[in-house]
């Protein structure tokens, strides 16, 4: 498979934990782009950090680097070829995928050294303000 391109998106994420049975605020929903997964233990929100939610956990300053799409169903080891190039770097990652595509999100302090490996392994980095 040739190379992707990712693109670094402007915002900055807040990953927030809130229990099982909770109601999703409405904030999330007025949000310009979130992320939400409820599993039996727990719901998962991921919206930009400016977005204020009360949640019982909260992982600020995380950056998306959105692997541009859409991406047919039939492609294998998107994630796995770009998680395996920054656990090489020692840098940790949250993973979203959706319908079209995948995000990849890293700690804002990581994001030079994320798109700087990613680079040296021939992805294509779209970077607005880097």
């Amino acid at each position: 498979m040739s190379k992707l391109t990712l693109r670094l998106m402007d915002e900055t994420f807040a990953i927030h934990s809130l229990p099982a049975n909770s109601e999703i605020p409405e904030q999330v929903f007025a949000a310009k782009v979130f992320f939400i997964a409820k599993t039996f233990e727990e719901v998962s929100i991921v919206l930009p950090q400016h977005v204020q939610l009360a949640s019982d956990d909260v992982e600020k300053d995380w950056r998306a680097l959105e692997v541009v799409g859409p991406l047919d169903f039939t492609l294998t080891g998107i994630l796995s070829n770009i998680s395996a190039v920054l656990a090489k770097e020692k840098i940790s990652i949250f993973a979203i995928s959706t319908f079209d595509t995948d995000y990849i999100l890293v700690k804002n302090n990581t994001v030079r050294a994320a798109t700087s490996a990613l680079q040296a392994n021939n992805y294509l980095i779209s970077a607005p303000n880097l």
